[in-house]
């Protein structure tokens, strides 16, 4: 029980990596903070899965990129589950995929702007409770894209390359309040989001991959585990992919 006695939030948790993050957190002992923007009932199953595992959990209804909503769902979360200690950041937007100058400003901006924000504002209203306790860990679900760019995904890199300074700032500042902040990246995974790739080119993907494989939502929430964990109790400001071994650093 690597985080018995902990409390975690995980944004955008109804599904895909987030549900996986939420439920491998609570499987080692820590009592979870499902949140969703809209799938309520899909976070309420999140929750189902893990109580049926013996853990304990909570579905919190808010979009992460609005203040006041994100004020609500850190309150009713310590109410019920106590003082959180653990955000992971992972709420992620719909965002266009195409050439830069097939983009609107307003296109570009949404994306850029709503990820700043759905990082900004939870991590705003958690750290004041970190920062009292001199204890806390953050952990960003940032991409590959952020450091290797591909064809079409202008807005995706640039929101993702923003979430990454931002972690490296808050790192900065906040570790000698014993608070620690990092990055994860995935490669390639396979949930719902991935859904619209052709198997041909997943299968192009995995043969270019040094595992030979593309990632799983459980290889992510692994490599959350671990930072979240006291396995990670020196580990600040580090930004680490999971893609099997196409990102090497």
């Amino acid at each position: 029980m690597l985080l018995k006695n902990r409390v975690a939030l995980v944004t955008g948790a109804s599904r895909g990596i987030g549900a996986a993050i939420a439920e491998t957190l609570a499987g080692e002992g820590a009592r979870v903070g499902v949140n969703c923007v809209a799938n309520e009932a899909a976070a309420k199953a999140v929750v189902a899965r893990i109580e049926a595992k013996g853990g304990k959990a909570m579905a919190v209804k808010a979009d992460a990129s609005n203040e006041d909503q994100v004020r609500d769902m850190v309150r009713a979360t310590e109410a019920e589950l106590g003082p959180i200690d653990t955000l992971v950041i992972n709420a992620g937007f719909r965002f266009k995929i195409g050439p830069f100058l097939d983009f609107s400003w307003d296109e570009f901006e949404a994306k850029v702007g709503g990820e700043m924000r759905a990082a900004f504002f939870p991590t705003q209203a958690v750290l004041p409770g970190m920062v009292e306790r001199k204890s806390g860990c953050i952990i960003a679900i940032s991409s590959g894209l952020s450091r290797y760019p591909g064809d079409g995904f202008v807005a995706h890199t640039t929101a993702k390359s923003a979430l990454d300074g931002f972690a490296k700032s808050l790192a900065h500042e906040f570790g000698p309040h014993g608070i620690r902040v990092n990055v994860v990246a995935p490669g390639l995974t396979i949930t719902d989001a991935t859904s619209w790739m052709p198997e041909e080119r997943m299968q192009a993907m995995a043969a270019r991959t040094p595992l030979r494989r593309v990632g799983m939502p459980d290889d992510i929430a692994g490599a959350v585990l671990m930072l979240a964990s006291d396995a990670g109790k020196f580990v600040t400001g580090a930004y680490l992919p999971v893609s099997g071994g196409v990102q090497m650093l």
